[in-house]
């Protein structure tokens, strides 16, 4: 992969006082949202955004609805319309530019984490090894009855509702639906890191509107360490973070990533 340039439209100021905290740091946190995943041609949200911005289905009920838990339960033949069409939308889609240089930071530093609401699986696809994916990842199935895992590429191959092998029972994507609880195992594992702290402290395209997102920016501000904002709009965060870059992902990083190079490069 090719990281090119900085951006002309980011501060270079900005982007080696970043790059400075990050050859100085012995851990990393990133967060990321549908943002950096934007650049994959992936839609963002709002009920997976673009396919159902107006608001309106075939079923006149909000998308949050159709694509919650209790559908699931009560019916999943309509739940599974609606993420059939998701994960066509999405197939095909690869890691991109930020993500890879998001996994080139497990062999920079010391100690790196990444946080993601995203149900893509691109940061480990990328090659990130510490992947909190607080939202679950669409390509592993789970039955809705029994202990039966899978994991798929694509859902071209799978029935309009598929069915447990091995108990006969609904199968369903091991994602968080709507009216959901998050894993214990994602929960425990973000506080645990945290407990531990960070010297840098990254956002990137996301809304930071949960608080399990935004949270870790605040410790980390109050702690005194680095916090930067990736995203082109202003969120809750904006004001607490040490830097913000109003860019996208892609660019932001490439223009990070190659001001750490010329950081490293100089004794």
């Amino acid at each position: 992969m090719r990281y090119d340039s900085p951006a002309m439209s980011l501060d270079p100021v900005i982007t080696s006082a970043i790059a400075k905290s990050c050859k100085e740091a012995e851990s990393v946190l990133f967060i990321t949202g549908a943002g950096i995943s934007a650049e994959s041609n992936l839609p963002t949200y709002r009920g997976v955004g673009g396919l159902y911005d107006t608001g309106e289905t075939e079923e006149g009920l909000p998308i949050e609805e159709l694509l919650s838990g209790e559908m699931m339960a009560e019916d999943p033949a309509v739940c599974w319309k609606y993420i059939h069409q998701i994960e066509k939308a999405c197939r095909g889609a690869k890691p991109n530019l930020a993500h890879e240089i998001v996994a080139k930071f497990d062999g920079l530093v010391k100690r790196t984490w990444v946080v993601t609401q995203n149900v893509d699986g691109f940061h480990t696809r990328a090659g990130s090894t510490n992947v909190i994916e607080m939202h679950g990842n669409i390509s592993r199935l789970k039955c809705t009855a029994c202990s039966y895992q899978s994991r798929v590429d694509n859902y071209e191959g799978l029935g309009s509702v598929p069915i447990c092998p091995k108990c006969g029972a609904v199968v369903r994507p091991d994602v968080v639906l709507f009216g959901e609880m998050l894993s214990d195992w994602a929960i425990n594992t973000l506080r645990n890191e945290l407990e531990r702290g960070f010297d840098v402290v990254f956002s990137i395209g996301t809304t930071s509107a949960f608080p399990y997102i935004s949270a870790p920016v605040v410790l980390a501000a109050r702690r005194g360490a680095t916090t930067v904002e990736i995203n082109p709009q202003s969120t809750p965060i904006s004001g607490l973070v040490s830097h913000c870059l109003r860019a996208k992902a892609g660019e932001s990083l490439s223009a990070i990533w190659h001001a750490l190079q010329l950081a490293c490069a100089t004794p």
